[in-house]
């Protein structure tokens, strides 16, 4: 006799609660406080499944998809939550906390009067827009418009980006490289995330997928990874040697996960570095651009920090370059490189622009990238302006140049130079180092805390570092994103702090932190 779909449905229900318990107890790396975003258990720890439910709503954190309770995003997490928290108490009762809010800085002038002109083109013909907009961001905007479907923003277009735009950035590849780009490796994406979640979706099939993560790393691995149900294998970077990644760690991790049954299929390099800051050295690139090649591994290059290196010992190389120059090509090396406008000296976080470059791939895969891509129709318009316009800012001759890279300078020199008092600062702290910010936008200074510290977060069911930076944004209203969050060696702790506050307002912030910190130190003193 058949079985009814209830039946059916009692059957493979049980048969997934089996499942999870045997997950459970064989996952195979050792869960810690310290990395607990990454270990298996914490999802299946907490209360069973239930069919029964006195919540009045049909949807429960007991009948979500347990991937999306599993995953964690650190930088819009508590302490973030709280920062928004005390942002509305300023906005409603100004004077109400012993700190005000601070401003993000001024866009690039040259990208917002095209993108202005791009969204607008009826002005583009009226005789005052030439004494209003640049003679370059005009001719940039024709330009532009023309390759746009429809000559309008606000219409789709091809599922990989505007033709124009790709054959903008693969040139602008190829003058920062030194070698071809292939417009068709180009997908323009809302940003460096969707690309990034593209990628997981594309390469995790199961539980026993495993993708190389660095610890520190961007949540954002951590979470799309757990999302689409795959697991990270943490490679650990050595904070003694400025976060420096040693090859033999990765060969470390990558045999102790094949040991456990996990198909390690990608390696993930964040360079420059988030949120540690480091800049990778070109030799270090070719030994990750070897391994990955020898281990037959997907190498994801996170390069949306590019602009920002701070030392003139160190220099921006794409791995794209490094493995070109080592004489591999696409049929050698399976490659993909993130870029963003959000970060850079552009920070233009809302606009939502980036894209991936997708290189080493066979044919028929790349039909399914192009498939899932068809999915979500397009990026934004606006974004893939913008994008293009990184890619391609003003040259030598232009109208615009002179101003454009007197605004670019002036932000890159005053990031160095704020990365450099902070760094300088956290140094000055009792029981705080902190490695040198050679890029990106981030200091991660470690912190050592007294047991009696470490016990009251303990008694506040708190991890010892997010406990310090809830206190420290409290007293101070200084936003700090714990350690925890981002993964670090078990034992020890940390915190991310942006370099991203006006200039002007780094000394007081500094003053706050250093009144703060010795008051801390003292109350918990064992």
């Amino acid at each position: 006799m058949r079985k009814s779909a209830a039946d059916r449905f009692r059957h493979l229900f049980n048969r997934s609660l089996i499942l999870l318990r045997h997950r459970h107890h064989h996952h195979p790396f050792p869960s810690s406080s310290s990395l607990s975003p990454f270990s298996r258990s914490r999802f299946f720890s907490s209360t069973p499944f239930s069919m029964a439910s006195d919540s009045p709503f049909p949807v429960t954190a007991q009948n979500i998809n347990p991937k999306v309770l599993k995953c964690e995003y650190a930088v819009r997490g508590e302490v973030v939550t709280l920062a928004q928290n005390l942002q509305k108490d300023l906005q409603a009762n100004p004077g109400s906390h012993p700190f005000d809010e601070s401003l993000g800085q001024q866009p690039i002038t040259f990208f917002r009067e095209v993108l202005a002109l791009c969204d607008h083109p009826a002005i583009l013909d009226k005789s005052e827009t030439q004494g209003l907009f640049s003679t370059d961001a005009i001719q940039r905007a024709w330009q532009i418009v023309d390759q746009i479907p429809g000559r309008a923003t606000g219409a789709y277009s091809h599922s990989q980006g505007v033709k124009g735009l790709r054959d903008t950035i693969a040139a602008g590849i190829e003058e920062r490289d030194g070698f071809p780009a292939n417009p068709d490796d180009i997908f323009m994406t809302d940003g460096a995330s969707p690309a990034v979640h593209n990628m997981m979706q594309l390469l995790i099939r199961s539980e026993n997928d495993g993708i190389l993560c660095p610890i520190p790393q961007y949540p954002l691995y951590s979470a799309s990874i757990d999302l689409h149900g795959g697991f990270l294998v943490p490679y650990y970077l050595d904070e003694a040697t400025g976060w420096g990644l040693e090859i033999p760690e990765l060969k470390k991790q990558l045999e102790a996960a094949k040991s456990k049954g996990i198909n390690v299929r990608a390696l993930v390099v964040i360079n420059p570095g988030n949120p540690t800051g480091q800049v990778l050295g070109e030799e270090n690139q070719r030994d990750i651009v070897e391994f990955c090649k020898q281990e037959g591994l997907v190498l994801l290059a996170d390069e949306v920090y590019q602009e920002n290196v701070y030392v003139p010992e160190k220099k921006f190389h794409s791995f794209k370059k490094v493995s070109r120059s080592m004489g591999y090509g696409e049929n050698d090396i399976t490659l993909v490189s993130f870029q963003s406008v959000s970060k850079g000296y552009h920070g233009e976080c809302g606009k939502r622009g980036g894209y991936m470059e997708v290189t080493g791939f066979s044919a028929e895969v790349r039909e399914q990238i192009y498939k899932v891509a068809s999915v979500n129709l397009c990026s934004n318009i606006s974004g893939q302006i913008l994008a293009s316009l990184v890619m391609s800012p003003p040259k030598v001759g232009d109208e615009s140049y002179e101003s454009f890279n007197a605004e670019k300078e002036n932000i890159l020199e005053s990031l160095a130079r704020r990365a450099k008092t902070l760094e300088d600062a956290f140094n000055k702290l009792e029981g705080v180092t902190c490695n040198k910010a050679e890029g990106a936008m981030y200091l991660f200074p470690q912190i050592r805390l007294s047991q009696k510290a470490i016990k009251a977060a303990g008694d506040a069911n708190t991890a010892p570092d997010n406990f310090y930076c809830k206190r420290l944004l409290n007293a101070t209203g200084v936003v700090v994103v714990p350690g925890s969050g981002f993964g670090q060696v078990p034992g020890t702790w940390h915190f991310r702090c942006t370099i991203l506050p006006p200039e002007e307002k780094i000394p007081a912030i500094v003053t706050r932190l250093t009144e703060f910190h010795e008051k801390f130190m003292d109350e918990f003193r064992d």
